[in-house]
């Protein structure tokens, strides 16, 4: 990765981190399945929630908030998993367990893949991440979040 281009990732995730996106409650039309998830970081004291609502008949996510305290890097990526949910206009279940799984990947690959910059939007500014083993868990508090909350939302809709 070029110096430029890491400098400029650098500054998306502190822009991210100082003015995070999706944080807040959830707006949940009635009648929706909706999920909390949290997840705690006992390493460095990160913490998180994230709530998604879905629709009850077809299972696409319709909101997905997040509320935490914690290091640059987990706020940064909780951030740009709102950012990119938004600009997606809400996920399928499947999109958010492909980017889930992407991410995932991308952030344990020790920089040894290349990113689908098409699939995970701005979350690749986390790729430098993988480089540093203790921080790969603040970088996926969110991400982890929202797959339990996947498996919430999955488990509603078989049973309805």
């Amino acid at each position: 990765m070029s110096h430029e281009l890491d400098d400029l990732y650098q500054q998306l995730i502190l822009e991210h981190s100082r003015r995070p996106m999706g944080k807040g409650e959830l707006d949940a039309p009635e009648g929706s399945i909706t999920a909390s998830h949290h997840e705690y970081n006992p390493s460095c004291g990160d913490e998180l929630t994230l709530s998604i609502a879905a629709n009850p008949e077809t299972g696409e996510l319709t909101d997905l908030k997040w509320e935490g305290q914690g290091c640059s890097i987990s706020m940064a990526s909780a951030s740009i998993l709102s950012q990119l949910f938004k600009e997606e206009g809400g996920f399928t279940l499947e999109e958010a367990e492909t980017r889930i799984a992407a991410f995932r990947e991308m952030i344990q690959s020790r920089g040894t893949i290349e990113p689908d910059e098409d699939l995970l939007g701005d979350a690749v500014a986390l790729r430098g991440v993988s480089q540093f083993v203790m921080r790969v868990k603040c970088a996926m508090l969110g991400w982890v979040a929202l797959e339990a909350d996947l498996r919430h939302v999955r488990a509603a809709l078989v049973r309805e």
